[in-house]
């Protein structure tokens, strides 16, 4: 049981599970609300975001192990010594094809997403990870990209084509500002590790004041752009969507709290806000999901 636990952490796939409900939130929306996917489809698009987000954390934790154990991350099996480097690379080699072969069964389009998306995750891991500079917007891209996916998934095998529902690219807008926002409070939580280490933060090069301003700042830019789909008909399933407003409200309320607390706290809980971000982040997954089903 201890060893499945450890996997899990690993691959963190409680982060698969999130990322194919943003490819669902995406494909319902590229459908405007038409229906749903054909189950081929939806569980070739389940099994490439599984696969995907699987192996490279795993391959992230393999890298990050000197790294993890100097800032003394003790949710990382590797670094408790529950699982062998060894194994990371072995669950990387395994799934990661996989991933790539089931987004080629879905269509043209989905299969270059995952390409791209796959090249960009080992070039993370490998090289931008020490440069945190842009590796902060590489996972930001990776939190928005689900989204896009699942819009362009709705296309025929042989299309290639990004020209997908306005509502999928505002969605994924959002989750692309939040999840820069997340990355920074991270930088700021492995400020003394990195630093020994040379990676080039934001902390690194404004300090750790300004790095919570800035993430704060994307916070409050994801807020306001929350609202957009609400007020506006180019955004049809969300347009007066009560249910959607309510729900992504309590997002909203969340993430102006935590960004108030990072910028004008002298000693934020930097650990606890970034745990009560995720949280919101789901919650906002919620919001799309649920606002876009009771369209359908």
């Amino acid at each position: 049981m201890k060893k499945i636990k450890a996997v899990w952490e690993l691959m963190r796939l409680e982060h698969g599970v999130m990322i194919f409900i943003a490819i669902l939130i995406g494909s319902i929306i590229g459908l405007n609300g038409q229906g749903f996917l054909p189950w081929d489809k939806f569980v070739l698009t389940f099994f490439t975001a599984l696969f995907l987000e699987a192996s490279t954390f795993a391959l992230n934790d393999y890298y990050d192990l000197e790294i993890d154990k100097h800032n003394k991350r003790e949710d990382r099996p590797l670094v408790r010594g529950d699982l062998q480097p060894k194994t990371a690379l072995a669950l990387f080699f395994a799934f990661f094809p996989l991933g790539i072969i089931c987004a080629y069964f879905v269509n043209l389009t989905c299969f270059v997403i995952a390409l791209v998306t796959a090249f960009l995750a080992i070039l993370y891991d490998v090289k931008m990870k020490k440069i945190k500079l842009i590796g902060n917007f590489y996972i930001a891209y990776v939190m928005a990209i689900p989204f896009v996916f699942g819009g362009a998934a709705v296309f025929p095998s042989n299309v290639f084509s990004f020209d997908v529902s306005p509502g999928v690219y505002i969605v994924a807008l959002i989750a692309f500002l939040a999840g820069a926002g997340r990355e920074i409070m991270k930088d700021v939580m492995d400020f003394e590790g990195d630093k020994e280490k040379g990676v080039k933060s934001f902390p690194r090069y404004i300090g750790v004041r300004w790095s919570n301003v800035v993430a704060g700042l994307f916070y409050f830019v994801a807020v306001f752009l929350s609202f957009l789909p609400f007020l506006s008909p180019r955004y049809i399933l969300y347009y007066h969507n009560y249910l959607y407003f309510f729900i992504v409200l309590a997002t909203d309320v969340v993430l102006v709290f935590v960004s108030l607390q990072i910028i004008f706290s002298k000693k934020p809980d930097m650990k606890f806000h970034r745990k009560l971000s995720l949280i919101a982040l789901f919650i906002g997954l919620i919001a799309f999901l649920v606002g876009a089903l009771v369209n359908v």
